[in-house]
């Protein structure tokens, strides 16, 4: 009971910081999970809340959503996540979690790079970023780094972005919760209790990220979730190399 109330504390607050940053409620999420659930299952798990948690966002920023952009990602996005999802449940469990936290690890890298070169991504390569995106969201769960990529070049407004990214984010998610439930409906359904919480959690959470968004630095919440991203690729690592 304890560790589903810290569950639930924990999805409330990853949930309204991850409103600003437009990423990171999977990787700030997961960890949480890992304690009750094994991986594949955990993956599924919060993909569920992560999706619950992206339709509350479009619903209330539905104005904002850039169309064009949606339409330049969301064809690639749904078909890297059904290839990801497909290969998720191929991949054992424990190389899973050292392959999240690898990529977790090396993703801020590579954006803070990119910083000090000053390279700007090619539009033309918005088709690889989005399947690249949605396939990682299929495999782990953690697609919103990936996309942020390409899509805060896109979309220098953090209303737009936001809005935005909660509907491609949902359209990874809406493409790769049919697959998990194919391969472990069971196992999956088993934790149907623990996933209500976090989805009532996560969806209140998205009414009071809303207000940092107006009132924060975009900057701040971002920076923040790029710390927690490489702390749960650490601990995840650290996990899978403990159980193999």
């Amino acid at each position: 009971m304890e560790i589903l109330l810290v569950a639930a504390i924990g999805a409330f607050l990853a949930a309204a910081l991850t409103v600003p940053a437009g990423f990171g409620l999977s990787t700030m999420l997961t960890p949480f999970a890992l304690l009750l659930m094994a991986p594949h299952e955990a993956v599924a798990v919060v993909a569920v809340v992560h999706g619950a948690h992206n339709a509350a966002k479009c619903y209330s920023m539905w104005d904002s959503v850039d169309l064009s952009a949606f339409r330049r990602y969301g064809v690639w996005l749904v078909i890297g996540a059904i290839l990801g999802a497909l290969l998720q449940n191929e991949v054992p469990q424990d190389p899973l979690l050292v392959l999240i936290g690898i990529f977790l690890i090396i993703l801020p890298i590579l954006t803070i790079s990119e910083g000090w070169t000053g390279y700007r991504i090619p539009e033309a390569n918005d088709r690889i970023g989005g399947f690249g995106s949605g396939f990682m969201g299929g495999l782990s769960g953690h697609q919103g780094a990936l996309r942020a990529m390409f899509l805060t070049r896109r979309l220098p407004d953090k209303m737009a972005y936001a809005a935005t990214a909660s509907i491609l984010a949902l359209c990874v998610d809406l493409s790769r919760i049919p697959v998990y439930l194919v391969f472990r409906p069971e196992e999956i359904l088993a934790h149907s209790q623990i996933t209500a919480v976090l989805v009532i959690s996560a969806i209140i959470g998205v009414r009071v990220g809303k207000r940092w968004l107006v009132a924060l630095k975009s900057e701040w919440i971002h920076n923040g979730v790029m710390f927690g991203i490489v702390a749960s690729g650490v601990f995840y690592i650290a996990e899978g190399f403990g159980k193999i």
